[in-house]
């Protein structure tokens, strides 16, 4: 490779679009990768539609050779992640590169911007937050993601690797088969639990989605808040968050668990939509939202995802916990099954040292099927 790297901040409209479509030269080639839709790649990277961006701030780049985009990379600064993580902690995202070569000189750029913001370290790949898809895949590259987690090259670690970072955290995800699992010990642990008048397990409200929307967003900063990497959704997150899994929510696939009356927990599974939207090629319009309305009616689906589960802080390492999150998993196991037609569920992510979850999300026949990393450098 003779010709020199170019580096250059997004500027324009034309640059982001870009910025987005890059992706598609990268994975062209890649059968295991699910094109995301465009829309939403550009609604997270938009300040006034991404209420992330009102305690954060964020730069894009794009790599180019002989006029031909070769990377693209983003950095970023977080106020929360100033206060909840540590003083000092940038991040950089949205990584993708065709060479080692394009992914030294896109990685530099980002580390020297976070120099020149007072950061004096680095995590990523984060894109944006740790909400959105963080890490590298670094196992797992045969398998298609599950809806809302991430798919990469698998060169990429070494390039990371190249740059001088270590790892910070592996982030896993368990596939299981929910089409024939059975325990009898937690069959027998469920039956106590359906037993007890004090526990009520209901499916989420769809006409007062807002309101359960807050109560599962504010569980979840509850129930999250000891684990690294955690910053809290702030409210306008919380409704944005909201507003865009509405359509994808199902209310026999969500459900609050209550005890004495009171939200105590949560577990948010969602059908596998990558299924639904790969053939879309990331274009929802003029055909894509027609036929995708059309699917999200009655959606049939092989794999569930479960990204987010919680129990109150105040029953973290109860009997009741482990209660209450295998009796939510086999209600919405039952419909999953049965309405939704899928055969597998997939736990994550979930911390590498989140002994809790890990526990729970070890289910009997249940296998680590993707492994992610955040990677950390002093800068």
């Amino acid at each position: 490779m003779s010709a020199t790297v170019d580096i250059r901040p997004v500027a324009s409209k034309a640059d982001r679009k870009a910025f987005v479509d890059f992706a598609w030269a990268v994975y062209k080639d890649d059968p295991a990768w699910v094109p995301p839709l465009k829309d939403e790649v550009h609604g997270l990277l938009t300040p006034g539609k991404n209420p992330w961006f009102e305690h954060a701030k964020a730069q894009l780049w794009l790599a180019e050779r002989d006029g031909q985009i070769v990377g693209r990379i983003s950095a970023q600064v977080d106020d929360l992640v100033q206060e909840y993580m540590g003083r000092g902690i940038g991040q950089w995202g949205m990584f993708e590169a065709l060479d080692g070569e394009a992914a030294e000189a896109l990685i530099g750029t980002a580390e020297a911007w976070l120099r020149d913001h007072k950061m004096t370290s680095a995590l990523g790949p984060i894109s944006l937050s740790i909400w959105d898809e963080p890490g590298l895949e670094i196992e797992g590259h045969c398998e298609p993601p599950t809806v809302m987690m991430g798919h990469h090259r698998p060169e990429y670690a070494q390039w990371i690797n190249a740059a001088g970072y270590t790892k910070a955290k592996d982030l896993l995800t368990y596939a299981v088969d929910i089409a024939t699992w059975n325990d009898p010990l937690i069959n027998r642990l469920i039956a106590a639990g359906e037993r007890n008048p004090r526990i009520n397990i209901r499916m989420v409200d769809k006409s007062k989605f807002k309101d359960d929307a807050e109560i599962i967003l504010g569980l979840l900063n509850d129930a999250w808040s000891d684990n690294w990497g955690f910053v809290p959704l702030t409210p306008a997150e919380i409704a944005y968050a909201g507003k865009k899994l509405k359509p994808v929510i199902y209310k026999e696939l969500v459900r609050i668990a209550e005890y004495d009356g009171k939200p105590v927990a949560f577990m948010l599974t969602l059908p596998d939509i990558n299924e639904l939207t790969r053939d879309l090629n990331g274009e929802l319009f003029p055909f894509g939202f027609v036929k995708l309305l059309w699917r999200l009616r009655k959606p049939k689906v092989t794999r569930l995802r479960v990204p987010l589960m919680g129990v109150a802080k105040e029953f973290h390492q109860t009997r009741l916990a482990t209660q209450l999150a295998f009796m939510m998993i086999e209600f919405i196991r039952r419909e999953g099954t049965t309405k939704y037609g899928a055969t597998h569920g997939e736990f994550g992510w979930i911390l590498e040292d989140n002994k809790g979850m890990m526990s729970i999300a070890q289910l009997p026949g249940a296998t680590i099927n993707h492994r992610y990393r955040i990677y950390e450098k002093t800068l």
